[in-house]
């Protein structure tokens, strides 16, 4: 008769570490919960979160909802003006904004590659919790899967945000209308332009900053002063130009608008120069693009310039009341040699991974 052998596990148990994600730290167990306890619940701490429950159970809101979602695989993580954890708290908030909406609650969701280093994922947590907070806004849910090392670049973030929009606002593209002024919150390009340097290792003369920069208290304003906002559109992937182009191909109205009138500052001017590139198709993380009545453009800027994010803001073109051309659909720029050319979807992607 055999004699009986102590168990002995045949699959050695995942050793824990403080120094580097393991694909453990996503499956569950031990590893998981001291991930979720000691970076994530640490930085977005609040009365939502810390249940750990299944879903979020939140108060009802008063008006519509508007929800939206958006991922981040900005490389590098860091870059001069912001990170992909402040962004991606940014970009959904703006996205809410553009509808009226007064941002409320965000999910967050993390994919992380075997390797990263911890300390790096506690900055861009803290980073991320940071800015939520500085835009009253709380991370109320959330999810982590880790990959294989090479099976992912270090970060992606996919964030979805829900909002209020009063009764009273209607914003979007129904309510274009020729006659209407075209504003620009400010100078355009610097986003895509400081990530772009920072990848790539270039120095520019001037200081490329990203303008990552929440959007939602300025817009508020304007509501609260009955600016009569037909439509916005923040400025990301494929900058101003593309912007436009959805709004015309949406609403089939022509747009026109000036090249002189265009806020670029030289920084961004002189590297776009250098590098080919059009900054009217470069992206912003800051910046919006606002339709309004003739009537309220000189009381929307004077309001606009009493923002730190729109302390630029300029009148930039029109939609024309009677069109100057057979076709329709169109975005035309006004050089400043006095000519007219047309601004139409790029083809491609100038610069991929800025957001």
């Amino acid at each position: 008769m055999s004699q009986n052998k102590p168990f002995e596990p045949q699959c050695p148990l995942p050793l824990a570490s403080d120094e580097t994600i393991r694909l453990a730290h996503g499956g569950g167990g031990r590893l998981m919960q001291q991930l979720i306890q000691d970076v994530f619940l640490e930085a977005f701490s609040n009365s939502y979160l810390k249940t750990l429950q299944d879903s979020a159970v939140l108060p009802a809101q008063d008006g519509r909802l508007a929800m939206t979602t958006d991922s981040y695989v900005v490389q590098p993580l860091f870059f001069p003006g912001g990170d992909i954890g402040s962004l991606a708290v940014h970009g959904t908030i703006n996205d809410l904004a553009m509808m009226g909406a007064r941002p409320r609650y965000l999910s967050a969701g993390f994919i992380l590659e075997e390797g990263l280093p911890i300390a790096t994922l506690k900055l861009v947590v803290s980073s991320m919790a940071k800015a939520a907070q500085e835009c009253g806004v709380h991370i109320v849910c959330g999810d982590t899967k880790v990959v294989d090392r090479g099976k992912g670049d270090q970060i992606f973030i996919n964030t979805t945000g829900l909002g209020a929009i009063p009764q009273t606002v209607d914003i979007g593209p129904h309510r274009l209308t020729p006659g209407d002024r075209i504003i620009v919150s400010g100078d355009l390009g610097a986003h895509g332009m400081a990530v772009l340097s920072q990848r790539e290792g270039l120095e520019f003369s001037g200081n490329l900053l990203s303008d990552s920069a929440p959007l939602h208290n300025v817009i508020a304003d304007l509501l609260n002063h009955n600016i009569a906002i037909h439509c916005l559109r923040d400025l990301t992937r494929g900058g101003l130009a593309s912007a436009l182009n959805e709004l015309a191909t949406a609403t089939q109205l022509t747009m026109t608008i000036e090249e002189a009138a265009i806020p670029i500052s030289e920084p961004v001017r002189g590297a776009c120069e250098i590098l080919g590139l059009d900054p009217l198709y470069v992206a912003n993380e800051g910046r919006f693009v606002m339709f309004t009545s003739p009537d309220n453009v000189d009381t929307a800027l004077s309001l606009l310039h009493q923002h730190s994010v729109s302390r630029e803001a300029v009148e930039i073109g029109e939609i024309p009341s009677i069109s100057t051309t057979t076709h329709q659909a169109l975005v035309t720029l006004q050089t400043r040699y006095g000519t007219h050319r047309i601004l139409d979807l790029l083809s491609g992607e100038q610069l991929p991974r800025i957001c």
